[in-house]
């Protein structure tokens, strides 16, 4: 092996053994080369390509720091950025889902934080929320949906957020939510796998309220442990990553308004070391 790709192993090594949360920023997949390649066959497979290909590339990359090692490692591309200009802000939409795979609160506020902070924007014009699902046997009610829903209307008040929408909610969970929220919501998406035509009572309740039906293909689980595990296995080349759990999914889009066409799309991703 050449002797520098081995201390940049060392380096990636250790930092990793170190930190204690991981934040991943995939840049642009419009643009990224070499995942344009490929054309994944689905959400998740997206994810799992664009985990392994920047672990690998800040992998190859990584040097140690001239200080202490971080408790969170930053892995992302510097080339590969998707910061916003204030020129250009005005023409762009920002459109986030983010997917919390466990139930805690901060983390919509990391994520939502994460987000300005990469894509040099001080507010989202959009951000839909697909919580995590309710434990088995159990099906998702309002009590599950109110701390997460809670969160995001503190970040409308903060303005960091301009609207705020639901994902996979019928009409009645919906209309529960709508009556009991103070920041309302303005869209709800629908699995077109789960339904081919937009459930009558729900377009009609959607109508009414004026909220935005959008549709989509994520899977209810985004992305397993097991297979963010093999994503980070692959991507580190093999490292014992046995202890990392995947906090939060993050993936936007940034829209050029009078076009209607995507000028940049990507992922943040964070994972927590779990307490040993």
């Amino acid at each position: 092996m050449d002797p520098e790709n081995s201390n940049m192993n060392t380096a990636a090594q250790m930092l990793m053994n170190h930190a204690k949360t991981l934040r991943l920023h995939t840049g642009n997949l419009v643009s990224r080369s070499r995942l344009k390649k490929k054309c994944p066959a689905s959400p998740s497979e997206e994810l799992q390509d664009c985990i392994q290909a920047t672990l690998s590339d800040w992998f190859s990359t990584t040097k140690l720091p001239s200080k202490d090692l971080p408790d969170t490692l930053d892995c992302s591309i510097p080339q590969a950025t998707d910061a916003i200009t204030p020129e250009e802000r005005e023409e762009l939409k920002v459109s986030v889902k983010l997917f919390l795979c466990e139930s805690v609160q901060s983390s919509i506020r990391d994520a939502v934080e994460m987000a300005c902070q990469t894509l040099a924007v001080s507010q989202l014009d959009s951000v839909i929320i697909a919580p995590p699902g309710p434990l088995e046997g159990d099906s998702q009610s309002l009590a599950h949906l109110q701390p997460a829903w809670e969160e995001l209307e503190g970040l409308v008040r903060s303005q960091q957020i301009a609207a705020i929408g639901t994902s996979d909610l019928d009409k009645d969970l919906l209309e529960q939510l709508y009556n009991w929220a103070q920041v309302k919501p303005s869209s709800n998406q629908v699995n077109l796998a789960s339904c081919c035509v937009m459930p009558p009572d729900l377009t009609a309740f959607a109508k009414e309220f004026d909220i935005q039906l959008l549709t989509h293909n994520d899977p209810k689980e985004l992305m397993s442990a097991a297979t963010f595990k093999e994503a980070m296995q692959e991507g580190t080349q093999d490292l014992n990553i046995a202890d990392w759990r995947l906090e939060w999914v993050l993936r936007y889009s940034i829209i050029v308004k009078s076009r209607g066409i995507i000028k940049a799309k990507g992922y943040l991703v964070s994972a927590r070391k779990a307490n040993p």
